[in-house]
């Protein structure tokens, strides 16, 4: 199966200005890729290539971040494709489609762009990393992560590592092939019920209240809203300052409640069953103040973690009907 370990590179100001000049680059180049595959109706990843390859190295790029560039493109449209296909964009003949269906895909100046092993090598033992950039390859790059994060770098790491700019920092997202636990027979299976007052209770009796989860989204709501009210510079700045915090918190709390689901139904072999709650969102109509609540119910979040978590473990995992 595969994982994502993220590291972060502790780049000084000379570095961190030539990454951020390289994201801009291959992204300008990205964005010209995109205009031509628009106008042209070429989308496939051989085909784009062939039109668009020289003109984009001309740009300034060497010959694989170039390549992944135009890759980035082609797989951006297939999303679309995709999408539009699946009525994620609305249905046939609407504005909002339409919209998005008349434009090409366009990518931020800062978006991610992937590296692979020619253009980006680590150094597991120094905590090290070298990267092409547009000023020249840059080693040395110091980069922070866990023993744990460490060992699976070094055993599992295959494929692309994707340069991230996060919150005024660069991240590096490397993809690790990681074996999976061969599948036990359970010995039964316990039920995992998913809710907003108690984020999962377990038909073994294990509950996980979501009282503190709510609280500190209760409070962060008045605080947005009072600090969005005041619109001064320094309420603009504690804004983004509080940024993220409320969806880390979200996330670290459903780490730890599907950790401990999966660590039972481990040690009593036995497998989960999860309820289905696709589109519930669209199923249940209720009054506006509720809507908050129900809208940053994270439990798509929390039931991917328990099924990758699981995964890992050789627990099987079943989705049921909740009505």
């Amino acid at each position: 199966m595969k994982l994502v370990v993220q590291v972060k590179l502790l780049s000084d100001a000379a570095t961190e200005q030539a990454l951020r000049e390289t994201l801009k680059l291959c992204n300008q180049a990205a964005c010209h890729a995109s205009r031509r595959a628009f106008t042209t109706g070429v989308k496939g990843k051989t085909a784009l290539q062939r039109l668009v390859y020289d003109e984009v190295k001309a740009m300034g790029l060497s010959a694989q971040p170039a390549i992944h560039c135009i890759r980035k493109v082609a797989g951006a449209y297939a999303t679309l494709a995709k999408n539009l296909k699946a009525g994620s964009h609305g249905p046939v003949g609407s504005r909002r489609r339409a919209r998005v269906e008349g434009e090409p895909v366009r990518f931020r100046k800062d978006a991610a762009q992937p590296f692979d092993d020619r253009s980006l090598s680590w150094q597991i033992d120094s905590r090290t990393v070298s990267i092409w950039t547009v000023h020249g390859r840059l080693s040395g790059i110091p980069f922070a992560c866990s023993a744990e994060q460490a060992k699976m770098l070094a055993a599992h790491r295959r494929g692309e590592s994707d340069l991230v700019w996060r919150g005024g920092c660069f991240y590096l997202y490397a993809t690790c092939d990681v074996p999976q636990a061969p599948e036990y027979v359970p010995d039964g299976f316990t039920g995992v019920d998913l809710g907003i007052v108690n984020i999962a209770t377990a038909s073994d009796g294990t509950v996980h209240s979501g009282k503190h989860v709510n609280q500190i989204r209760h409070r962060n709501r008045r605080l947005r809203s009072k600090l969005q009210a005041k619109g001064t510079k320094s309420a603009k700045r504690l804004l983004r300052h509080l940024s993220g915090r409320e969806a880390r918190f979200a996330a670290d709390t459903n780490h730890r409640i599907s950790k401990s689901i999966v660590t039972e139904a481990q040690r009593t072999t036995h497998g989960i069953a999860l309820e289905d709650l696709g589109g519930i969102r669209a199923r249940v109509r209720l009054r506006k103040p509720q809507r908050v609540t129900l809208h940053t119910w994270s439990f798509a979040q929390l039931g991917a973690f328990i099924a990758y978590k699981a995964e890992r473990a050789g627990a099987p995992v079943v989705f049921v009907d909740p009505r």
